[in-house]
């Protein structure tokens, strides 16, 4: 036995390791739309088999979603599961820099709970996870968008986790095996979930990159609601880049550290973060790093408040800088002086660490 196999499953001494329970949605709804698409037939056989309650609806709109209050509302939309087919405008890719060439999306809405929600403020009504049952096709479209003898990557996890509902739909699986037959065409996902055992012997190609989103222990315990733990998520990690010959997965891997906040003592808790992940990942991997800081706009923050009223993220548009875009937008962020310290911290805690591995952006 190796030493990388020996230590396949020991936790990390720095980061408890809590895998997080399997999503049940209380109430899982098809539209008739969805119904007629071959391969809503495998999602709705998954859920027949875990024994979750099915409902048709009769006409190809989502009712029964709000309450009598914003949190109300929240409560019932992350309780359901809607199959629906995807409107033929999410057909007409969208270009996504930093992170991918194209975005593609096989479900829109997330399981988690988390305060800062990249989603809030983006996705229209209330923030039910949607399955789009016409994953083949938006599959089949994203090859007319790669170009013949050049790299093109694709980002599907823009508007959900795809791990974190790949136990009620495939959808993530299908994906992966769609991308390891193609030549020029290459997937790239990110979750907060751990659940990756069922992804370790799909042929991938090389296709695939698997990424996890970490953060230091204040920010993951307090503001990332359910949700794997860190350690755990590490240790998914570790999974997924072990060699085949070793149990893995053999993938090319990468950490997504977001957000990165300027909270109290943050270079001790990073610091514990980059300790974990060493640990985790003590072998040769093809290895990325995406680093992004704390952010927020009026809207994403109005709607977090509706959600999480009780919240203590700190979103004080007094302690951050505006950054405009060109659209007129407003974010709120760091100060130059702040991200500069941030950043500098993390750069070199990877190029010490971990010399061989790509940073592919600060944001």
């Amino acid at each position: 036995m190796t030493i990388a196999q020996d230590k396949f499953n020991q936790p990390s001494s720095q980061m408890q390791v809590r895998s997080a329970r399997l999503w049940m949605p209380e109430r899982v709804i098809f539209t008739p739309a969805a119904l007629a698409e071959p391969y809503a037939q495998q999602i709705l056989a998954r859920v027949q088999a875990l024994n979750l309650p099915v409902e048709e609806l009769p006409r190809n709109r989502l009712t029964g979603l709000r309450g009598e209050s914003d949190r109300e509302t929240y409560d019932i939309a992350k309780r359901t599961l809607a199959v629906v087919t995807a409107p033929p405008s999410a057909l007409k890719l969208s270009p996504i820099p930093p992170s991918a060439d194209w975005q593609f999306h096989l479900a829109e809405g997330c399981p988690a709970h988390c305060q800062y929600c990249y989603l809030a403020g983006s996705l229209q009504g209330p923030p039910v996870i949607r399955v789009f049952a016409n994953l083949p096709q938006i599959l089949a479209n994203t090859t007319s968008y790669e170009q013949p003898g050049r790299a093109t990557s694709f980002e599907v996890s823009c508007y959900t986790d795809p791990l974190g509902i790949e136990h009620l739909t495939g959808s993530l699986a299908e994906c992966i095996r769609h991308f390891g037959t193609r030549q020029d065409g290459y997937l790239r996902w990110v979750s907060k979930f751990d659940n990756v055992d069922s992804l370790l012997e799909l042929p991938h190609n090389g296709h695939t990159r698997c990424r996890v989103s970490v953060n230091a222990a204040p920010i993951s315990g307090r503001f990332e609601g359910g949700t794997a733990s860190v350690g755990a998520r590490l240790q998914a990690l570790r999974k997924l880049a072990l060699p085949r010959s070793q149990g893995g997965g053999g993938y090319p891997v990468g950490l997504v550290i977001a957000p990165i906040m300027d909270m109290e003592d943050w270079e001790s808790h990073y610091t514990q973060l980059f300790d974990a992940i060493s640990e985790a990942l003590d072998f040769d991997c093809d290895l990325t790093f995406e680093l992004i800081s704390h952010r927020f706009t009026p809207g994403s923050k109005e709607v977090l408040l509706s959600w999480y009223p009780q919240t203590k993220l700190d979103m004080d548009e007094s302690k951050r800088s505006v950054k405009r875009n060109k659209f007129g937008g407003t974010k709120y962020v760091y100060d130059s002086d702040t991200m500069r310290e941030l950043r500098r911290f993390f750069e070199r805690q990877i190029q010490q660490r971990f010399p061989q591995a790509k940073v592919l952006y600060w944001t």
